[in-house]
């Protein structure tokens, strides 16, 4: 009884607290006194007390944004499309700014996708840097979204963290600190296909809290698994799971020149935040040449943030031996090849895509249709357990194998590495990143050694 008693209280405070958060609703469910519309010239409409938006051809996206500015917040509202083919979402701490692409609306997103994607909930970074959240590896958040019903959004922007749900459901959680505040938007995007138009998604019951945010904010138990999104950080989430960062984002500490003592004197720069292997013949190892990590790594799971430049050649490797191949070209090691697949020669050769974007080079091609972003950074991941490894590329799994096998050494046999007696079956390397003389750009360099 007594412990029923302490329940109940417990409930009563946190029903007092709740009841006493000072929530503003953004729409009267009347009018549009306090937004304005941006960039395109589709229809918003008010029907039944939501505000409605409709599809129209030959017309950017366009938004409905609020004539006020919100830094830290919790968001709710509801939406309901009836339209598989409904591409939108709500912008939060946007901005319209004259001197960025002449006002275009930009900022973090709140994506609301109807399509069998089913990426509802995540987080896309409208006209700067694209998708910081899909909800690729989490099917649970991607059943959350019901097509021609109300579905319910809660969006907390409190400080540097981002997080959202579904239908209670959590669907993305990020850490970024790029904008702090800004607008909030409803959007109708552009359309493509003239049997789309006319198309409608509806919003309402549209409410903010921008006072006692900690008492109503929810725990992080409660969240979708975190992704920071500030460059070169380890979180206290990171960190409690294990990650530590290979490269700090301002200093070469921790790494060298595949074959000097110390990190090369040309051909590398550090540029706010970002490690660049800069343009020089296209040769391997011709100019700077390849970087390693100081240490040698045997389990581990590698996070590598890169952006390829036009035409661009490069890799990140591991199980690297420095002490193989004095001579010309690159140091030796199973390769996640980084390549801009429609502009270089390289990808057209090899056997069935083996030396393209993502693939165990010269080796074993990736799937097809890979998740990559062309002008983005992608995130390419290793993760090795003893003699199993996999390649991904943006939260999709692209390759995956077994070493020190026969199976694995008649593979090396045919490839261009049947000259390294061995090949790829050390226990502990050195990880790499190629100089290829085409410049490449690194950041968020991470790394979580297994057991």
């Amino acid at each position: 009884m007594k412990k029923i008693l302490v329940l109940s209280l417990i409930a009563m405070i946190s029903f007092s607290a709740s009841s006493q958060a000072k929530w503003e609703n953004l729409f009267n469910g009347k009018n549009l006194k306090n937004w304005t519309k941006l960039n395109g010239a589709a229809e918003y409409k008010i029907v039944d007390g939501a505000i409605v938006g409709v599809s129209k051809m030959n017309t950017p996206n366009t938004f409905l944004a609020t004539k006020k500015t919100y830094g830290d917040f919790i968001l709710e509202f509801e939406f309901k499309t009836d339209h598989a083919s409904v591409n939108s979402g709500v912008q939060f701490r946007s901005l319209s700014l004259p001197e960025y692409n002449n006002g275009r609306v930009h900022g973090y997103q709140f994506e609301i996708d109807a399509s069998k994607r089913a990426w509802t909930g995540g987080i896309y970074d409208e006209a700067r840097r694209g998708w910081l959240y899909d909800l690729t590896q989490y099917p649970e958040a991607q059943k959350a979204f019901k097509l021609g019903e109300w579905n319910t959004a809660r969006i907390e922007a409190i400080g540097n963290s981002i997080r959202t749900w579904v239908n209670d459901i959590p669907c993305s959680n990020i850490l970024d600190e790029l904008t702090p505040s800004g607008l909030i938007a409803l959007q109708v995007h552009a359309i493509g296909n003239a049997k789309d138009e006319g198309n409608t998604i509806s919003w309402r019951n549209i409410r903010i809290l921008t006072s006692g945010l900690e008492q109503e904010r929810r725990s992080e138990a409660a969240a979708a698994p975190q992704k920071n999104c500030i460059p070169n950080t380890i979180s206290d989430r990171e960190k409690a799971e294990g990650w530590t960062l290979l490269w700090d984002g301002k200093t070469t500490d921790g790494w060298r020149g595949a074959r000097l003592k110390e990190f090369p004197q040309k051909g590398w720069v550090v540029d706010n935040g970002i490690l660049k292997v800069l343009k020089s013949d296209g040769g391997e190892s011709t100019n700077g040449g390849d970087i390693v990590t100081v240490k040698k790594y045997k389990n581990f799971e590698l996070l590598v943030d890169f952006k390829i430049t036009k035409g661009a050649n490069s890799g990140v490797k591991y199980f690297v031996d420095t002490e193989l191949n004095q001579g010309a070209g690159s140091s030796i090691g199973c390769e996640f090849q980084i390549l801009d697949d429609k502009e270089h020669p390289d990808a057209k050769l090899g056997v069935a895509g083996n030396r393209q974007l993502g693939a165990l080079y010269d080796l074993i091609p990736t799937i097809p249709n890979k998740p990559y972003r062309n002008g983005f950074f992608n995130t390419a991941r290793v993760v090795v357990r003893d003699n199993h490894v996999e390649h991904w590329l943006n939260g999709v799994k692209i390759v995956e194998y077994e070493r020190n096998n026969q199976m694995w050494n008649a593979l090396v046999a045919y490839s261009k590495y049947r000259v390294w007696t061995n090949f790829g079956n050390a226990a502990t390397g050195h990880i790499l990143l190629q100089d290829h003389g085409d410049e490449v750009w690194f950041q968020n360099i991470k790394i979580k050694e297994l057991k």
